[in-house]
């Protein structure tokens, strides 16, 4: 069977995590764009309740549900409202600080394996029967560069991210045969509004370092477009991994800055 041949994927539920801003609301956008019902998840209610209704006067169906994914008792609870799920994409999580292994904090490492990692397990587990269910299913874990390289001041965030690539990479493995994909996006350097920031704790110098110099880091919108298209590809075809950064980084410590 051809490409043009296969058949379409009809759009169904799509869950988004971390959908309160950034990369998960841009994400958001994008799927109920493509005709997704989509469930808006992140601890933030107010951020979510207003994309609902943004998405909602646009003509799109959109519903908000305050989470935790750390939680796994929410987590469960919320399982229990859905039968069949067309896309979980596991977006919720990142970065704590930039300290060298030698004085690094114990608990920004505690904590960026929480959301990261389990956060992306306990959701995971917890809707993978109703995404079976559906017949044509949807697994998106959104990681990053740093789970496929290393870098001085990183080793928290690419532990936790590396620890998220291999997630997926054996959930793929496990559930082969089984009527469900599971994609990896691993974006580069993007410019949100509160990664940097929340990384050095509300630091603004420090976090607009980040991107001095760089003329076109990724916006949240060029990872939700590269997101998008990874699940409307047909049913058959699943982006295993796919890797998305600026033209002006070549990788994680070697970016273009201009003077």
């Amino acid at each position: 069977m051809s490409a043009a041949e296969a058949t379409p994927r009809k759009p169904g539920i799509a869950i988004v995590t971390g959908a309160s801003g950034g990369i998960g609301a841009a994400t958001a956008r994008g799927l109920a764009a493509a005709g997704h019902r989509v469930v808006l998840t992140a601890r933030r209610k107010d951020r979510i309740e207003a994309l609902a209704a943004e998405l909602t006067a646009a003509g799109h169906d959109a519903t908000a549900y305050p989470l935790d994914v750390t939680d796994r008792a929410a987590v469960d609870t919320f399982a229990t409202a859905f039968r069949e799920i067309a896309v979980l994409v596991n977006n919720a999580g990142g970065a704590l600080g930039a300290d060298p292994v030698a004085t690094g904090s114990p608990e920004d490492w505690r904590q960026m394996y929480e959301t990261n990692v389990i956060g992306t397990l306990n959701i995971t587990q917890a809707l993978l029967p109703a995404l079976t269910a559906s017949g044509d299913g949807t697994v998106v874990v959104v990681s990053s560069t740093a789970g496929h390289g290393t870098y001085e001041g990183g080793a928290g965030y690419v532990a936790a991210k590396h620890a998220e690539h291999v997630l997926a990479e054996t959930l793929r493995l496990e559930i082969v045969g089984t009527p469900v994909r599971v994609i990896e996006v691993a974006p580069g350097m993007v410019k949100t509004e509160g990664f940097a920031l929340n990384r050095f704790g509300g630091d603004e110098e420090k976090a607009a370092k980040v991107y001095a110099g760089v003329a076109e880091p990724l916006t949240a919108d060029d990872v939700a477009d590269t997101i998008t298209w990874a699940v409307t590809r047909p049913p058959h075809v699943n982006i295993d991994l796919l890797v998305v950064r600026p033209r002006a980084q070549a990788s994680n410590t070697k970016v273009h800055r201009e003077q």
